[in-house]
């Protein structure tokens, strides 16, 4: 019934014209049945490429399909005929970086757009890293053409350039330029380098951020960690953290981007995306379970031979197809592989050393708009990490109070708390020892030292009308709390532990953002990647002649590419690359 209740509600806003999806037409291969275990990102877009193809697909999902890219009802939010607030379990962030994410939502039809859900993406003019302890912000335009520049008064005008002065006096000159040097070192390295040698190297290391000022280590080596790959830079390999590093300065030089560096839907996902989604995939013939679990997989010589779900009633039973996806978080997915898979395909083992951690949003929903940075703002000083945005703003033409909630909430401030093991300001504990109450208050706190600090008042205490934490944490407060929907991290060596999305087991393929792509991180772009090689894979064992799905890489500059064969020699002769001063 959730299904079809989300498939009414695009109906309703308009996503899927008449005759907008057909079924494709036959092909060899075509007709084989495929069960996906998993509805967020990875498994729509497998079901999606799958059913294009002419596939028999369903989708087993437990929850609510887009998984953690979902957005979701605040519930008991809604007054009059409007809707609920909305909630989610983090802000979306789809930089031009990503080429296969966007190539997917450009085949979802969307009401009066050419390019379908790509359309509602917009980008957002500037970001800012906030400061606390009266420092004034790093308020920083996002160069890119087309881009309307942010309204500036004469004061935003001031504390810009008094935060950019500030930091630049603060960071000594040696330690700008060790920065650069590593930043060109880690550039112009071979691939060989990367996954060996600098995929054992945490970036806190190679930066050298413990012998640098307090600001070398909050904006260059945990800041830009916090801001780009959502990890910690203590534990981080060096291999993730730059080669997206490298990506996103590719990207801010208009050098092979799908569009701005930094971009996010103009509504609530779901309206955006993930309904419109779902109705094309129905319309494609795709059959969706919802409340389904999966428990486990069964083999019987040398395959899967069925996958046993526990239905909404919570009965046990045995599903049966020609194919299956595994698109499940890690966490979840390994729960269900038996030894036999294991032994069968030994990356499914090495696949159990991956770790997660905790990355969860909360929303502040406000009766006065907050004066601020018109995009993301990284509070690099805050225990907690946290880094948030102001989306009512960027949803352009939509009046807030008039469609969601009880018509005094005007905007929906929404941040992301990136640290939960370190003490905050107000209780002097963690988040994961505070109630959700406590976590709310903190977090709130936190934002007002931050940027309350100087002189301008933000956010005000009066205007807070209520608040929203994802429901997928739980037991706060006690011994044992617990998050459903937990964030792959990439310590060193995390690399070489990512499974392949085709498996030794001969019709059992994986999808996720834990999946060996060319992005090494837990992105929405990751798991497209992945299940989109997933399918390849499928096709090519299932002896199809569809057309293979295109899975696009990162950006290579031919100019870098040149320096990185010199280095290729070096790293084979046994020396440091040419521009390393160690």
């Amino acid at each position: 019934m959730a299904g079809a209740a989300a498939v009414g509600g695009a109906a309703a806003l308009g996503a899927l014209p008449a005759g907008a999806a057909q079924a494709a037409p036959p092909r060899a291969g075509a007709g084989q049945s495929v069960a996906v275990l998993g509805g967020g990102v990875a498994g729509l877009t497998a079901a999606h490429e799958l059913a294009e193809r002419g596939f028999q697909v369903t989708v087993y999902e437990r929850r609510a399909l887009g998984g953690k890219a979902r957005s979701m009802d605040v519930p008991g939010s809604a007054k009059g005929n409007r809707r609920p607030l909305p909630g989610e379990h983090g802000f979306r962030f789809i930089p031009g970086i990503y080429h296969n994410l966007p190539d997917t939502m450009r085949r979802i039809p969307f009401p009066g757009n050419a390019n379908g859900v790509w359309d509602n993406l917009i980008a957002p003019p500037e970001m800012m890293f906030a400061r606390s302890g009266g420092r004034e912000e790093m308020r920083m335009p996002i160069p890119w053409p087309g881009h309307r520049p942010p309204v500036l008064d004469l004061d935003d005008i001031r504390r810009m350039l008094t935060g950019l002065l500030d930091t630049a006096f603060h960071l000594p000159l040696h330690e700008v330029a060790y920065f650069v040097n590593r930043a060109l070192v880690f550039l112009t390295s071979c691939d060989e380098r990367r996954d060996s040698t600098w995929e054992r190297t945490p970036w806190w290391e190679f930066v050298r951020a413990a012998r640098m000022s307090k600001d070398y280590q909050r904006i260059l080596a945990i800041g830009v960690t916090r801001n780009i790959v959502a990890t910690k830079a203590e534990e981080a390999s060096t291999r993730t953290v730059g080669t997206l590093g490298e990506a996103f300065v590719f990207n801010a030089l208009g050098q092979g981007a799908d569009g701005p560096p930094d971009r996010i839907l103009n509504a609530p996902t779901n309206e955006a995306w993930i309904d419109p989604w779902e109705a094309h995939l129905r319309a494609l013939g795709v059959d969706f379970k919802m409340g389904w679990t999966v428990r486990e997989m069964k083999t019987a010589g040398g395959r899967i031979s069925a996958t046993v779900v526990e239905d909404p009633a919570g009965a046990r039973q045995s599903v049966v197809a020609d194919h299956y996806v595994s698109a499940l978080p890690v966490e979840h997915a390994r729960r269900t592989w038996n030894a036999e898979m294991r032994s069968l395909d030994p990356q499914l083992g090495r696949a159990d050393k991956l770790e997660t951690d905790w990355m969860t949003g909360i929303q502040f929903y406000l009766t006065e708009r907050p004066r601020m940075v018109e995009g993301h703002v990284n509070l690099i000083d805050s225990p907690w990490s946290l880094t948030g945005i102001a989306q009512a703003g960027h949803w352009k033409g939509r009046d807030f109070a008039a469609v969601y909630g009880d018509g005094t909430a005007v905007e929906c401030l929404s941040v992301d708390i990136s640290e939960w093991d370190k003490p905050g300001i107000l209780y002097g504990k963690t988040a994961k020892q505070c109630t959700r109450e406590e976590v709310a208050r903190e977090v709130w706190a936190q934002l007002k030292a931050s940027l309350n600090d100087t002189g301008r008042t933000v956010l005000k205490d009066g205007t807070l009308h209520s608040w929203f934490l994802d429901p997928g944490v739980d037991g706060l407060g006690t011994p044992h709390p617990t998050n459903e929907d937990e964030l792959l991290v990439h310590p060193c060596g995390t690399l070489h532990n990512r499974p392949s999305a085709a498996t030794a087991v001969p019709n059992f393929y994986l999808a996720g953002d834990y999946v060996a792509v060319d992005i090494d991180l837990a992105t929405m772009e990751g798991a497209n990647a992945s299940a989109r090689a997933a399918v390849n894979a499928l096709l090519d064992r299932a002896g199809s002649d569809a057309p293979r799905c295109t899975v696009k890489g990162l950006h290579k500059v031919p100019a870098i590419e040149t320096l990185k064969r010199h280095d290729r020699t070096r790293w084979r002769l046994g020396l440091r690359n040419a521009l390393d001063v160690g």
